[in-house]
Order: C-alpha cells, then sequence, then structure tokens
C-alpha cells in the first residue's frame, strides 16, 4: 500500500477514483472541491462523562486511546458512505429523465464527494498515518463490488424510482447521522456537520419531490414503487445499529456522537438505547412522509404502507428473522416466496423499463 504523505497527494487518489469509478470529468467542472466548517453547538463538551469540559480541537487533547480509536471508527464510517452513494448513482447520468433531474443528481454528487473529501480531511489531517491509510482505503472499497461498510450502501440504485427512494430514506438516514455527530465533542467534526447538514437537506428535498412528481404523474404502478421502499427502507433501520448497543453507547458517554434530539431532550439519555431511539424517531418521522405522499393518490387505487421494522433486517434483534413486511411472522419457505412478492424483481424492472420511454412517467419542472 503506498504511503499517503500529505493532503495534496489523497487529492491525487481522489482524482484517480472518481475517474476509475466512470464519473465524467465535465460533470464537476466549476466545482471546487473543498473543506466548509460552521459553528459548533457549543464550545464546550455536551454530555458524558466530559461534559462541560472544553471540546477538542486536536487528537492529543484526548485523554484515551480507546477514544480517539472510536473517534476514528466513527469519521471512517461516515465517509465510506458518501463516497459509495457516488459510486450508486454514478450510472444513472445517461438515463435522467430531464434536465432538471439530472442537475440534480449532478449536484448531489459533488456533494457526496465533498462529503467523503471532508471526512478525509480530517482523517489525514488530524489522524497521523492511521488517519491516511484510513482515507485510502475510503478510496479503495467500492459500493458495487460489495465491500462497503454498511449494507444500504452495497445495493444498486439501478432506475430513477431507485433514485428518488433513495434519497428519500436513506439520505433521511444520513441527515440523522449528522446531527448526532453535530454534538460531537471533537471540535472539527461538530464544525464539520452544518455546512453537510446543509447540503444533505437538497438531498431530502429531492427525494421528497421526485417521488411526490411520480405519484402526481401516475405512470409508475403504487405496487412498484411500493416494492421500492420494501427494498430501501429497512436497510435505513439497519443504519441505526443494534439495539443496547455498547459502541453507540461509548460513544454518547467519551462525549463523541449526541442523541438526534440532543437539542431537545429533557431527559437524561438511556444510554444503552441510544440506537432504539433514533431509529423510533426515523420511523416517526417517515410514516408522516409516506402518509403526504398517500394524499397524491386517487381514491381506491392502493395506498403505501411503512414497512414493518423487523421485516428483512440484516443486523439486530430481528436480523434473519422471517417476518413479512406487514409484520407476520411466515415460516422460512413463505418468507422466501414473500420476498419475491415484494421486493423488486426482474419483471417489474421490466415493466419500468417500458414506463421509462415515455418522458411524462414523471412530472416535468
Amino acid at each position: 500500500m503506498a504511503r499517503i504523505a500529505t493532503f495534496d497527494d489523497w487529492t491525487d487518489l481522489f482524482k484517480e477514483w472518481r475517474n476509475d469509478i466512470g464519473v465524467d470529468p465535465a460533470l464537476m467542472e466549476g466545482y471546487e472541491f473543498q473543506t466548509k466548517f460552521g459553528e459548533a453547538h457549543s464550545k464546550e463538551i455536551e454530555f458524558g462523562d466530559y461534559s462541560g469540559q472544553p471540546k477538542w480541537e486536536t487528537l492529543i487533547q484526548i485523554p484515551e486511546q480507546r477514544v480517539r480509536d472510536a473517534l476514528l471508527h466513527l469519521i471512517v464510517y461516515q465517509g465510506d458512505t458518501e463516497f459509495a452513494s457516488v459510486e450508486q448513482q454514478r450510472r444513472l447520468v445517461d438515463t435522467a429523465p430531464g434536465h432538471y433531474d439530472l442537475q440534480g443528481l449532478v449536484r448531489i454528487m459533488r456533494e457526496e464527494m465533498r462529503h467523503g473529501w471532508q471526512m478525509s480531511h480530517l482523517l489525514v489531517n488530524y489522524f497521523g498515518e492511521d488517519g491516511k491509510r484510513e482515507a485510502q482505503k475510503l478510496l479503495e472499497r467500492r459500493a458495487f463490488e460489495g465491500n462497503r461498510l454498511l449494507g444500504s450502501f452495497n445495493q444498486d440504485v439501478s432506475s430513477w424510482v431507485d433514485f428518488y427512494t433513495y434519497t428519500e430514506f436513506i439520505d433521511r438516514d444520513g441527515k440523522y447521522q449528522l446531527t448526532m455527530l453535530s454534538h460531537s465533542g471533537f471540535a472539527p467534526l461538530a464544525r464539520s456537520m452544518p455546512p453537510m447538514l446543509q447540503e444533505e437537506a437538497f438531498h431530502l428535498l429531492t427525494g421528497n419531490s421526485g417521488l411526490m412528481r411520480i405519484l402526481k404523474a401516475g405512470k409508475v404502478p403504487v405496487e412498484i414503487l411500493q416494492k421500492h421502499f420494501n427494498k430501501w427502507i429497512p436497510t435505513a433501520y439497519d443504519l441505526f445499529g443494534t439495539d443496547s448497543s455498547s459502541s453507540a453507547e461509548w460513544a454518547y458517554v467519551w462525549g463523541l456522537k449526541g442523541r438526534v434530539d440532543e437539542d431537545d431532550a429533557q431527559e437524561p439519555a438511556d444510554r444503552r438505547r441510544l440506537n432504539e431511539l433514533a431509529r423510533r424517531h426515523y420511523l416517526s418521522d417517515i410514516t408522516a412522509i409516506i402518509a403526504a405522499l398517500n394524499q397524491l393518490i386517487p381514491e381506491g387505487k392502493p395506498k403505501l404502507i411503512v414497512p414493518d421494522s423487523r421485516f428483512n433486517r440484516s443486523i439486530g434483534e430481528f436480523a434473519g428473522k422471517p417476518y413479512s413486511v406487514t409484520g407476520e411472522l411466515l415460516s422460512p419457505e413463505e418468507f422466501q416466496q414473500h420476498l419475491g412478492q415484494v421486493l423488486p424483481g426482474p419483471e417489474d424492472r421490466k415493466i419500468l423499463q417500458e414506463i421509462f420511454k415515455e418522458k411524462d412517467w414523471i412530472v416535468g419542472v
């Protein structure tokens, strides 16, 4: 593995990665990749064992090696998701339904690249040789080879229905993660979050407006749209981690990652249930979103539902358990048959390909 000496050397690897995954350099013209910082919530650590102490500006100020290791872990995982999402979406450039959609896609890809750039800046500039190695590995993994660190980011984004579902639900998880990191006791990480959250808001808006435009056009069968919800939302549940997570507990104890409602919470944190708390907030959020989307479906047509939180889970208490999309416990054989019925399959892709030939499958802007 080549040694990375400076951040400038790392940016050469970034350009190589971008070319290797097939992103047209012309799409990046006029966009400057740079680090951006905002204001942290507080100059003091906001929670945990170090609460009230000044936030750490450098790694050497962090009192324990295990805290530094946990911080490195958090930044690596966040950076990995950012680069992975670009790899997942890169093939959609040639099939955009219109100029507006293409502009939105390119902006999102640029901003996700910048978010990965931001995390790599932290790794390279604050974590010494370990950080440089981890930053390099961020650009060596590939979503389309299935070796990104989290399950959602190894899934195929194969169509624009996938894209708008992904940006609605997976990027919404991203907003939650960034919000929790915005309270970090490591000041450079906390200050990285406000610009990232501002950019992430556009990604969520793109997903929500895209789904609304699809439903208003009325060309994509609701049943197929539901299958895409069934594909992505369980992976979003997984992104919050296992219930009773010791990693989440220690990240809170050490002041590295807050609660999603840290600003408003009145009760002391239940440190053993932090992931479950975030997942409950997320579930409430998407339930309201899907209810609003259902208002666009004509009377008499099937409505969209929120997949049960036990359906098709890969981690946690319900990992590998054969629960249906509506929460019934099935036999293993019934479950496999059920998956074929409720997830997008080859026949659904054929139907969508025919629908996409007509540009009116999504309302124009």
